[in-house]
C-alpha cells in the first residue's frame, strides 16, 4: 500500500493507522534515507497505540521504549550496528519476547536479524517537501 505525506502531521496520521493493525511482537522495518520522517512516523505509530508523552530519535541510546499504551513500543535505531550479531548483542531476542512493538530505524544494517512476518515501511522523498511511504506486509483499514 502506498501512501503520499506532504508534513509531519500526515506522516505521524499514517503511523497511527498503522499502529491500530499491529498484534503484540509486530516488528515494523523502516527503509530510507536520513532525514526522510521515520521518527514523526514512530510518534504516530506511539500515538496510535495510545502512548502520550514525547518521542525522540534513539540515535544514541539505540533503543527507546514507550509504555503506557495498548501495547508497549521499542524504537530502535540500528544506524551504528555493524550487523545482527550486535543487535543480539543489545537484547533483541528480549525485546521480541515481550510483547510490544519492534520498530526498527535502518533495518538495512541488521536485516539477518528481522522475522519473517517484518512489517516493511518505505519513506522516499517525493518533490521538495512530500514524501511517498510505502507499508507492506499488513493490509491498513
Amino acid at each position: 500500500m502506498e501512501f503520499h505525506s506532504h508534513n509531519e502531521a500526515e506522516t505521524e496520521a499514517i503511523g497511527a493507522r498503522l499502529a491500530a493493525v499491529l498484534n503484540p511482537g509486530a516488528v515494523v522495518a523502516y527503509l530510507g534515507d536520513l532525514g526522510m520522517g521515520k521518527t514523526a512516523f514512530t510518534r504516530g505509530l506511539a500515538a496510535g497505540l495510545g502512548y502520550k508523552g514525547r518521542v525522540t530519535s534513539p540515535t544514541f541510546a539505540i533503543v527507546n521504549e514507550y509504555e503506557g499504551g495498548r501495547l508497549p513500543l521499542f524504537h530502535f535505531d540500528m544506524y551504528r550496528l555493524n550487523s545482527a550479531d550486535d543487535l543480539f548483542d543489545i537484547g533483541w531476542e528480549d525485546y521480541l519476547s515481550r510483547g510490544g512493538v519492534c520498530a526498527v530505524e535502518w533495518s538495512e544494517n541488521v536485516m539477518d536479524a528481522l522475522p519473517e512476518d517484518t512489517v516493511w515501511v518505505r519513506i522516499a522523498r517525493e518533490g521538495d517537501t512530500g514524501r511517498s511511504i510505502t507499508i507492506k506486509g499488513v493490509e491498513l483499514p
